[in-house]
């Protein structure tokens, strides 16, 4: 029986998943149309679970497109040449697994590339992009070669500027199209990467924006459950779990642990309003990593209390404007946004509880 993830990517052979049909669809095209595209969103929004999905559909759809996929996820505190040095490896890898998934062995050409590569700057990289989508081209005809980077604010600051360069120009340079497509997927967007912002593929790239579960979505998500057990849902519960997460996947995703594992509500009994007030109670009392990683990151700069407490309690409201400093950290960490108005509001109700306990535990906390 499948389950609820919220531990690292969620696998729908093992969880329940939201499709995202349209948001995939629209992402493959994209790819199709040869984009450098960029998917930046605070953490546990399922950014690496829909990326992958996306792939894993359009490979069984085109199988000329030849996927390298990395994370920079371990990268960070690497000097240059421990970066450059790991990443040929891990090129290397991917490729190798490709052929492998495949069922095809590599050419005696390809294979002596990447015996011999070796990485020990960003134009060693360049080089060898050009000699493997020249070969690859030679031995299997058209083949689309999509390089997808995961994490990518893990990369080392010392390398930023000079990848980006490398990266646009493997990407840019029309006569030997050596990426057919380029996807960034991290938290920090380019321009809080690029510390001399001397360049950035801000000319050609494609921002690619993952929304929050829609109501229907969270309706959807559930409603695979229901089919497995057997186990309903009250109409109100799916609601408020919409509402007071405002469809956040992490969030979303521990309710529904909570509501069919942990609350021990018999298969038998449909789950009621009287179960999701003591799933939400539990929720707001516990610290999972969602919860942790917004205290965390809340608690890094003592001005972001003033400027919370001021967007809680202003009636009137504040502009929201990523030109403030304070502003943008927090949306980067996906603590507040960009109301309908224009206004900062924190993102979802859950959110705004947790803030209001932190900084005035005794005077608000409700339980």
């Amino acid at each position: 029986m499948r389950t609820f993830g919220t531990r690292g990517s969620v696998q729908p052979d093992r969880h329940y998943v939201v499709p995202r049909t349209e948001e995939i669809k629209d992402f493959i095209n994209r790819v199709k149309d040869g984009r450098y595209i960029i998917l930046f969103a605070p953490r546990q929004t399922g950014k690496t679970t829909f990326f992958r999905l996306a792939l894993t559909t359009l490979a069984a759809e085109e199988p000329t497109y030849f996927f390298i996929q990395l994370s920079f996820d371990i990268y960070k505190n690497f000097s240059p040449p421990d970066f450059y040095e790991l990443l040929c490896k891990r090129i290397r890898k991917q490729i190798e697994n490709v052929f492998q998934k495949r069922g095809h062995v590599l050419s005696e050409a390809l294979t002596q590339l990447l015996d011999n590569a070796t990485f020990s700057h960003h134009g060693s990289m360049l080089e060898f992009f050009e000699d493997f989508a020249s070969l690859l081209a030679v031995e299997y005809g058209e083949q689309r070669i999509v390089f997808i980077i995961d994490e990518f604010d893990g990369i080392p600051p010392a390398v930023v500027s000079d990848f980006l360069h490398t990266l646009r120009h493997i990407y840019h340079f029309e006569e030997e199209r050596c990426l057919y497509s380029v996807g960034i997927v991290g938290v920090k967007n380019i321009t809080q990467l690029n510390y001399d912002r001397s360049i950035s593929p801000f000319n050609i790239q494609d921002e690619f924006h993952l929304p929050n579960f829609t109501l229907e979505q969270v309706r959807d998500l559930f409603g695979q459950y229901t089919d497995e057990v057997g186990q309903p849902f009250a109409p109100e519960v799916i609601k408020s779990i919409h509402r007071q997460t405002a469809g956040q996947p992490f969030l979303v995703n521990r309710f529904g642990q909570i509501l069919t594992t942990e609350l021990n509500v018999p298969k038998t009994e449909m789950i009621r309003m009287v179960h999701f007030a003591q799933a939400y109670t539990q929720l707001l009392r516990e610290r999972n990593t969602n919860i942790d990683h917004l205290l965390t990151n809340i608690r890094k700069e003592r001005q972001f209390e003033s400027l919370l407490m001021r967007i809680i309690s202003y009636e009137r409201g504040i502009p929201f404007s990523l030109d403030n400093e304070l502003m943008n950290e927090l949306a980067i960490y996906g603590v507040i946004r960009s109301s309908a108005d224009g206004m900062c509001e924190i993102v979802n109700p859950i959110y705004l509880q947790c803030i209001i306990q932190m900084f005035q535990p005794f005077k608000y906390r409700q339980f």
